[in-house]
Protein backbone atom coordinates (compact mmCIF):
# COMPACT_ATOMS: atom_id res chain seq x y z
CA UNK A 1 0.00 0.00 0.00
CA UNK A 2 1.52 3.67 -0.92
CA UNK A 3 0.61 7.19 0.17
CA UNK A 4 -1.42 8.58 -2.49
CA UNK A 5 0.08 10.87 -5.24
CA UNK A 6 -2.11 13.50 -5.86
CA UNK A 7 -1.32 16.58 -3.98
CA UNK A 8 -5.12 17.25 -2.71
CA UNK A 9 -5.59 13.73 -1.95
CA UNK A 10 -1.99 13.59 -0.15
CA UNK A 11 -3.16 16.65 1.98
CA UNK A 12 -6.35 14.93 2.47
CA UNK A 13 -5.15 11.63 3.94
CA UNK A 14 -2.36 13.90 5.81
CA UNK A 15 -5.22 15.46 7.66
CA UNK A 16 -7.05 11.60 8.79
CA UNK A 17 -3.67 10.44 9.74
CA UNK A 18 -2.64 13.31 11.70
CA UNK A 19 -6.01 13.50 13.33
CA UNK A 20 -5.62 9.82 14.49
CA UNK A 21 -2.59 10.97 16.17
CA UNK A 22 -4.14 13.51 18.04
CA UNK A 23 -6.69 10.75 19.09
CA UNK A 24 -5.01 7.87 20.31
CA UNK A 25 -2.76 10.89 22.30
CA UNK A 26 -5.98 11.50 23.77
CA UNK A 27 -6.75 8.19 24.73
CA UNK A 28 -3.28 7.72 26.00
CA UNK A 29 -3.18 10.74 28.40
CA UNK A 30 -6.73 10.46 29.65
CA UNK A 31 -5.62 6.26 30.55
CA UNK A 32 -2.88 7.53 32.62
CA UNK A 33 -4.32 10.80 34.39
CA UNK A 34 -7.62 9.05 35.27
CA UNK A 35 -5.97 6.03 37.18
CA UNK A 36 -2.95 7.71 38.73
CA UNK A 37 -5.23 6.50 42.07
CA UNK A 38 -4.69 2.42 40.94
CA UNK A 39 -1.10 3.63 40.24
CA UNK A 40 -0.42 5.00 43.32
CA UNK A 41 -1.74 1.82 45.09
CA UNK A 42 -0.04 -0.96 43.27
CA UNK A 43 3.41 1.03 43.70
CA UNK A 44 3.06 2.11 47.19
CA UNK A 45 3.47 5.45 46.35
CA UNK A 46 3.39 7.94 49.39
CA UNK A 47 0.80 11.06 49.13
CA UNK A 48 3.65 12.76 50.29
CA UNK A 49 6.01 11.40 46.77
CA UNK A 50 2.93 11.35 44.78
CA UNK A 51 2.81 14.97 43.87
CA UNK A 52 7.13 14.86 42.80
CA UNK A 53 6.02 12.17 40.46
CA UNK A 54 3.28 14.04 38.82
CA UNK A 55 5.46 17.14 38.90
CA UNK A 56 8.33 15.24 36.84
CA UNK A 57 6.01 14.00 34.04
CA UNK A 58 5.26 17.80 32.87
CA UNK A 59 8.81 19.20 33.75
CA UNK A 60 10.10 16.34 31.79
CA UNK A 61 7.89 17.14 28.95
CA UNK A 62 8.88 20.51 28.64
CA UNK A 63 12.55 19.41 27.84
CA UNK A 64 11.14 16.96 25.62
CA UNK A 65 9.85 19.97 23.80
CA UNK A 66 12.88 21.63 23.99
CA UNK A 67 14.89 18.96 22.72
CA UNK A 68 12.02 18.74 19.79
CA UNK A 69 13.00 22.14 18.83
CA UNK A 70 16.18 21.43 17.79
CA UNK A 71 15.93 17.29 16.69
CA UNK A 72 13.32 19.12 13.60
CA UNK A 73 16.06 21.31 12.19
CA UNK A 74 17.45 17.71 11.46
CA UNK A 75 14.41 15.31 11.01
CA UNK A 76 11.30 16.08 9.60
CA UNK A 77 8.65 16.42 12.08
CA UNK A 78 6.72 13.54 11.35
CA UNK A 79 9.39 11.30 11.51
CA UNK A 80 10.05 12.29 15.37
CA UNK A 81 6.00 11.70 15.83
CA UNK A 82 6.36 8.33 14.30
CA UNK A 83 8.79 7.36 16.27
CA UNK A 84 8.00 9.28 20.11
CA UNK A 85 3.91 8.30 19.43
CA UNK A 86 5.10 4.11 19.70
CA UNK A 87 7.38 5.42 23.09
CA UNK A 88 4.34 7.24 24.84
CA UNK A 89 1.80 3.89 24.14
CA UNK A 90 4.90 1.53 25.31
CA UNK A 91 5.66 3.77 28.61
CA UNK A 92 1.77 3.76 29.59
CA UNK A 93 2.18 -0.42 29.15
CA UNK A 94 5.09 -0.10 31.29
CA UNK A 95 3.92 2.09 33.89
CA UNK A 96 1.05 -0.85 34.40
CA UNK A 97 3.45 -3.49 34.06
CA UNK A 98 6.22 -2.55 36.27
CA UNK A 99 7.40 -4.26 39.10
CA UNK A 100 8.70 -1.71 41.51
CA UNK A 101 8.78 2.73 42.22
CA UNK A 102 12.47 2.19 40.40
CA UNK A 103 10.86 0.68 37.27
CA UNK A 104 7.30 3.20 37.20
CA UNK A 105 9.63 5.87 38.08
CA UNK A 106 11.75 5.18 34.74
CA UNK A 107 8.42 4.29 33.04
CA UNK A 108 6.68 8.06 34.00
CA UNK A 109 10.07 9.55 33.27
CA UNK A 110 10.49 8.35 29.51
CA UNK A 111 6.52 9.13 29.28
CA UNK A 112 7.38 12.59 30.03
CA UNK A 113 10.25 13.09 27.58
CA UNK A 114 8.22 11.58 24.86
CA UNK A 115 4.90 13.28 25.46
CA UNK A 116 6.61 16.66 25.06
CA UNK A 117 8.19 15.94 21.76
CA UNK A 118 4.75 14.19 20.78
CA UNK A 119 2.91 17.32 21.42
CA UNK A 120 5.19 19.49 20.23
CA UNK A 121 5.71 17.43 16.81
CA UNK A 122 1.79 17.19 16.49
CA UNK A 123 1.15 20.57 16.59
CA UNK A 124 3.79 21.34 13.87
CA UNK A 125 2.48 19.21 11.42
CA UNK A 126 -1.32 20.74 12.55
CA UNK A 127 0.16 24.00 11.54
CA UNK A 128 1.80 23.38 8.24
CA UNK A 129 -1.15 21.25 7.42
CA UNK A 130 -3.33 24.62 8.04
CA UNK A 131 -1.09 26.47 5.91
CA UNK A 132 -0.98 24.16 3.14
CA UNK A 133 -5.07 24.13 3.53
CA UNK A 134 -5.37 27.65 3.74
CA UNK A 135 -8.04 27.51 6.16
CA UNK A 136 -8.42 26.78 9.84
CA UNK A 137 -8.69 23.28 10.36
CA UNK A 138 -6.37 23.12 13.59
CA UNK A 139 -9.56 23.08 16.05
CA UNK A 140 -10.43 19.87 14.23
CA UNK A 141 -6.99 18.18 15.39
CA UNK A 142 -7.46 19.00 19.35
CA UNK A 143 -11.02 17.89 18.68
CA UNK A 144 -10.07 14.55 18.03
CA UNK A 145 -7.90 14.71 21.14
CA UNK A 146 -10.82 15.54 23.46
CA UNK A 147 -12.81 12.43 21.71
CA UNK A 148 -9.52 9.96 22.63
CA UNK A 149 -9.99 11.44 26.00
CA UNK A 150 -13.51 10.41 26.22
CA UNK A 151 -12.55 7.09 25.28
CA UNK A 152 -9.49 7.12 26.94
CA UNK A 153 -11.55 7.92 30.72
CA UNK A 154 -14.36 5.48 29.33
CA UNK A 155 -11.91 2.42 29.16
CA UNK A 156 -10.54 3.56 32.64
CA UNK A 157 -13.56 3.80 34.66
CA UNK A 158 -14.55 0.08 32.37
CA UNK A 159 -11.57 -1.39 33.95
CA UNK A 160 -12.01 0.07 37.53
CA UNK A 161 -15.76 -1.12 37.05
CA UNK A 162 -14.43 -4.61 36.64
CA UNK A 163 -11.09 -4.30 38.45
CA UNK A 164 -8.93 -4.86 35.92
CA UNK A 165 -5.15 -4.99 36.48
CA UNK A 166 -3.37 -1.80 35.35
CA UNK A 167 -1.40 -4.19 32.91
CA UNK A 168 -4.72 -5.96 31.82
CA UNK A 169 -6.47 -2.44 30.98
CA UNK A 170 -3.65 -0.95 29.12
CA UNK A 171 -1.62 -4.23 27.52
CA UNK A 172 -4.97 -4.59 24.88
CA UNK A 173 -5.16 -0.61 24.45
CA UNK A 174 -1.75 -0.41 23.47
CA UNK A 175 -1.53 -3.34 21.35
CA UNK A 176 -4.10 -2.52 19.29
CA UNK A 177 -3.13 1.65 19.31
CA UNK A 178 0.67 1.18 18.37
CA UNK A 179 -0.08 -0.82 15.10
CA UNK A 180 -2.69 1.46 13.70
CA UNK A 181 -0.66 4.43 14.77
CA UNK A 182 2.10 3.45 12.37
CA UNK A 183 0.35 2.38 9.47
CA UNK A 184 -1.77 5.84 10.28
CA UNK A 185 1.58 7.60 10.40
CA UNK A 186 2.70 6.47 6.86
CA UNK A 187 0.58 9.31 5.43
CA UNK A 188 2.06 12.51 7.41
CA UNK A 189 2.73 15.62 5.18
CA UNK A 190 5.12 17.64 6.91
CA UNK A 191 5.19 21.03 5.18
CA UNK A 192 3.87 22.75 2.39
CA UNK A 193 7.67 23.57 1.51
CA UNK A 194 8.31 20.07 -0.20
CA UNK A 195 9.41 17.90 2.87
CA UNK A 196 6.68 15.46 1.68
CA UNK A 197 7.37 15.49 -1.48
CA UNK A 198 11.31 15.67 -1.76
CA UNK A 199 12.78 15.31 1.88
CA UNK A 200 15.90 14.87 0.95
CA UNK A 201 15.99 18.35 -0.55
CA UNK A 202 13.94 20.54 2.07
CA UNK A 203 15.43 22.53 3.83
CA UNK A 204 15.90 22.10 7.56
CA UNK A 205 17.40 24.60 8.83
CA UNK A 206 15.08 27.05 10.73
CA UNK A 207 15.62 30.50 11.33
CA UNK A 208 15.90 32.22 14.98
CA UNK A 209 12.53 32.99 16.14
CA UNK A 210 12.15 36.16 18.61
CA UNK A 211 11.18 34.75 22.26
CA UNK A 212 10.33 38.52 23.54
CA UNK A 213 7.65 38.79 20.40
CA UNK A 214 6.26 35.42 20.95
CA UNK A 215 5.61 36.16 25.32
CA UNK A 216 1.89 37.00 24.65
CA UNK A 217 1.30 34.18 23.32
CA UNK A 218 2.91 32.09 25.58
CA UNK A 219 1.40 33.82 28.46
CA UNK A 220 -2.19 32.92 26.82
CA UNK A 221 -1.28 29.34 26.64
CA UNK A 222 0.19 29.26 30.17
CA UNK A 223 -3.38 31.11 31.44
CA UNK A 224 -5.33 28.69 29.26
CA UNK A 225 -3.86 25.62 30.70
CA UNK A 226 -4.07 27.06 34.59
CA UNK A 227 -7.31 27.23 33.64
CA UNK A 228 -7.52 23.54 32.01
CA UNK A 229 -5.80 22.01 34.98
CA UNK A 230 -8.49 23.82 37.95
CA UNK A 231 -10.71 22.03 35.87
CA UNK A 232 -9.33 18.19 36.31
CA UNK A 233 -7.41 18.50 39.25
CA UNK A 234 -10.24 20.67 41.12
CA UNK A 235 -13.80 20.05 39.92
CA UNK A 236 -15.10 17.11 41.78
CA UNK A 237 -13.87 18.67 45.53
CA UNK A 238 -15.06 21.90 44.98
CA UNK A 239 -18.54 20.69 43.64
CA UNK A 240 -18.20 18.05 46.67
CA UNK A 241 -16.94 19.80 49.67
CA UNK A 242 -18.31 23.49 48.45
CA UNK A 243 -21.87 23.05 46.72
CA UNK A 244 -22.65 20.07 48.73
CA UNK A 245 -22.99 18.06 46.28
CA UNK A 246 -22.59 13.73 46.01
CA UNK A 247 -19.66 11.79 45.46
CA UNK A 248 -21.04 10.28 41.97
CA UNK A 249 -22.72 13.59 41.67
CA UNK A 250 -18.66 15.56 42.04
CA UNK A 251 -17.56 12.90 39.22
CA UNK A 252 -19.56 14.68 36.02
CA UNK A 253 -17.92 18.29 36.41
CA UNK A 254 -14.93 16.96 34.15
CA UNK A 255 -16.79 14.95 32.14
CA UNK A 256 -19.38 17.31 30.64
CA UNK A 257 -16.07 19.54 30.13
CA UNK A 258 -14.75 16.89 28.07
CA UNK A 259 -17.78 16.78 26.09
CA UNK A 260 -18.36 19.97 25.71
CA UNK A 261 -14.58 20.47 24.67
CA UNK A 262 -15.17 17.99 22.08
CA UNK A 263 -18.39 19.95 20.33
CA UNK A 264 -16.79 23.27 20.91
CA UNK A 265 -13.39 22.25 18.93
CA UNK A 266 -15.67 20.46 16.39
CA UNK A 267 -17.54 23.44 15.18
CA UNK A 268 -14.38 25.75 16.15
CA UNK A 269 -12.86 25.60 12.70
CA UNK A 270 -16.72 27.03 11.08
CA UNK A 271 -16.56 30.06 13.18
CA UNK A 272 -12.44 30.99 12.47
CA UNK A 273 -13.14 30.37 8.84
CA UNK A 274 -16.31 32.67 8.87
CA UNK A 275 -15.30 35.59 11.74
CA UNK A 276 -11.51 35.34 12.12
CA UNK A 277 -9.47 33.88 14.67
CA UNK A 278 -9.68 36.62 16.67
CA UNK A 279 -13.21 37.13 17.14
CA UNK A 280 -13.20 33.05 18.16
CA UNK A 281 -10.98 33.50 20.50
CA UNK A 282 -12.36 36.69 22.60
CA UNK A 283 -15.82 34.78 22.03
CA UNK A 284 -14.45 31.59 23.54
CA UNK A 285 -11.96 34.09 26.36
CA UNK A 286 -15.66 35.94 27.59
CA UNK A 287 -17.31 32.22 27.63
CA UNK A 288 -14.64 30.94 29.63
CA UNK A 289 -14.68 33.90 32.24
CA UNK A 290 -18.20 33.50 32.25
CA UNK A 291 -17.57 30.05 33.65
CA UNK A 292 -15.49 31.06 35.95
CA UNK A 293 -17.54 33.39 37.38
CA UNK A 294 -20.34 31.21 37.39
CA UNK A 295 -18.74 28.74 39.48
CA UNK A 296 -17.43 30.98 42.28
CA UNK A 297 -20.84 32.17 43.01
CA UNK A 298 -22.85 29.24 42.28
CA UNK A 299 -25.61 28.22 44.68
CA UNK A 300 -25.37 24.65 44.43
CA UNK A 301 -24.26 21.92 42.28
CA UNK A 302 -25.89 22.42 38.97
CA UNK A 303 -25.27 25.84 38.92
CA UNK A 304 -21.57 24.72 39.40
CA UNK A 305 -22.05 21.94 36.50
CA UNK A 306 -23.31 24.63 34.43
CA UNK A 307 -20.25 27.18 35.24
CA UNK A 308 -18.13 24.16 33.86
CA UNK A 309 -19.99 23.50 30.46
CA UNK A 310 -19.43 27.46 30.28
CA UNK A 311 -15.22 26.63 30.75
CA UNK A 312 -15.30 23.92 28.38
CA UNK A 313 -17.09 25.64 25.83
CA UNK A 314 -14.54 28.76 26.50
CA UNK A 315 -11.19 27.32 27.20
CA UNK A 316 -11.20 24.88 24.08
CA UNK A 317 -10.87 27.39 21.38
CA UNK A 318 -7.99 28.77 23.12
CA UNK A 319 -5.08 26.41 22.57
CA UNK A 320 -5.52 25.33 19.13
CA UNK A 321 -5.51 28.51 17.98
CA UNK A 322 -2.34 30.14 20.06
CA UNK A 323 -0.34 26.92 18.37
CA UNK A 324 -1.38 28.23 15.00
CA UNK A 325 -0.69 32.20 15.68
CA UNK A 326 2.51 31.17 16.95
CA UNK A 327 3.18 29.23 13.83
CA UNK A 328 1.74 31.90 11.23
CA UNK A 329 3.43 34.49 13.26
CA UNK A 330 7.18 32.83 12.88
CA UNK A 331 5.86 31.74 9.07
CA UNK A 332 5.46 35.00 8.20
CA UNK A 333 8.38 36.80 9.64
CA UNK A 334 11.31 34.63 9.33
CA UNK A 335 9.50 31.85 6.70
CA UNK A 336 7.90 28.37 6.98
CA UNK A 337 10.93 26.83 9.03
CA UNK A 338 10.77 28.60 11.72
CA UNK A 339 7.12 27.94 12.51
CA UNK A 340 8.39 24.61 13.78
CA UNK A 341 10.96 26.75 16.20
CA UNK A 342 7.81 28.85 17.70
CA UNK A 343 5.82 25.81 18.62
CA UNK A 344 8.30 23.99 20.48
CA UNK A 345 9.10 26.94 22.49
CA UNK A 346 5.35 27.68 22.33
CA UNK A 347 4.73 23.84 23.65
CA UNK A 348 6.69 24.64 26.81
CA UNK A 349 4.01 26.80 27.90
CA UNK A 350 1.93 24.18 28.41
CA UNK A 351 3.59 22.69 31.05
CA UNK A 352 4.74 25.95 32.77
CA UNK A 353 0.69 26.18 33.00
CA UNK A 354 -0.13 22.63 34.03
CA UNK A 355 2.25 22.72 36.76
CA UNK A 356 1.37 26.03 38.83
CA UNK A 357 -2.58 25.74 37.88
CA UNK A 358 -3.46 22.97 40.44
CA UNK A 359 -0.82 24.01 43.21
CA UNK A 360 -2.11 27.89 42.93
CA UNK A 361 -5.57 27.02 42.94
CA UNK A 362 -4.95 24.73 46.11
CA UNK A 363 -3.06 26.70 47.49
CA UNK A 364 -5.82 29.61 47.47
CA UNK A 365 -8.44 27.65 48.45
CA UNK A 366 -6.80 26.81 51.75
CA UNK A 367 -5.52 30.48 52.37
CA UNK A 368 -8.78 31.89 51.48
CA UNK A 369 -11.35 30.27 49.99
CA UNK A 370 -12.25 28.12 47.15
CA UNK A 371 -15.07 30.28 45.50
CA UNK A 372 -12.23 33.31 45.67
CA UNK A 373 -9.77 31.13 44.59
CA UNK A 374 -12.03 29.95 41.17
CA UNK A 375 -11.62 34.21 40.37
CA UNK A 376 -7.65 34.11 39.52
CA UNK A 377 -7.59 31.72 36.69
CA UNK A 378 -10.54 33.60 35.69
CA UNK A 379 -8.90 37.34 35.84
CA UNK A 380 -5.97 35.17 34.22
CA UNK A 381 -7.80 33.47 31.17
CA UNK A 382 -9.44 37.55 30.66
CA UNK A 383 -5.62 38.61 30.03
CA UNK A 384 -5.77 37.03 26.77
CA UNK A 385 -8.07 39.29 25.15
CA UNK A 386 -5.45 41.93 25.77
CA UNK A 387 -3.29 40.03 23.44
CA UNK A 388 -6.19 38.95 21.36
CA UNK A 389 -4.79 40.97 18.40
CA UNK A 390 -1.62 38.21 18.17
CA UNK A 391 -4.21 35.55 16.62
CA UNK A 392 -4.39 38.01 13.45
CA UNK A 393 -6.70 40.48 12.55
CA UNK A 394 -10.39 39.92 12.08
CA UNK A 395 -10.13 40.08 8.13
CA UNK A 396 -7.05 37.37 8.54
CA UNK A 397 -10.02 34.37 8.92
CA UNK A 398 -10.43 31.70 6.86
CA UNK A 399 -13.04 30.08 4.85
CA UNK A 400 -15.83 31.54 3.54
CA UNK A 401 -15.56 35.70 2.92
CA UNK A 402 -11.92 35.24 4.44
CA UNK A 403 -10.84 32.11 3.04
CA UNK A 404 -7.49 31.93 0.60
CA UNK A 405 -6.02 30.22 -1.82
CA UNK A 406 -4.96 26.95 -0.58
CA UNK A 407 -1.42 27.37 -1.72
CA UNK A 408 -1.40 31.13 0.20
CA UNK A 409 0.22 31.05 4.09
CA UNK A 410 -2.23 30.78 6.08
CA UNK A 411 -3.40 34.31 7.89
CA UNK A 412 -1.20 36.37 5.15
CA UNK A 413 -1.77 39.52 5.71
CA UNK A 414 -2.90 39.76 9.09
CA UNK A 415 -1.20 42.26 11.51
CA UNK A 416 0.28 39.42 13.61
CA UNK A 417 1.74 40.39 16.74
Amino acid sequence: MTAPLVPGAQLRHGRVSLAFSFFVQGVVFALLVTRIPAIQERYGISDGLLPAFLAAVPVLAGLGSVVTEHAVKRVRPGLVLRCVQSVVCLALLAVGAGSGLPQVAVALGVFGLAVGALDASMNMLGVSLQRAYGRSIMLGFHAAYSLGGIVGASLAWAGAHWQLSLAVLYGPAVAVLVPLALVASRWFVDRATGRTLAPEKADLVAPSVSMRLLLPLCLVMAFAYIGDSTVSNWSAKYLQDVLGSSEQLATVPYNVYMVTTLLGRAVGDLGVRRFGAVAVVRTGTVVAAAGFAVVAVAPGAWAGMAGFTLLGLGLCVIVPQTFAAAGRYAGEVHGPGASDTAIARLNVFNYVGFLVGSPLVGALGDAWSYRGAMLVPMALVLVTLVYARSFGSPEGGYGDDHERPRTADVGRGSNGL
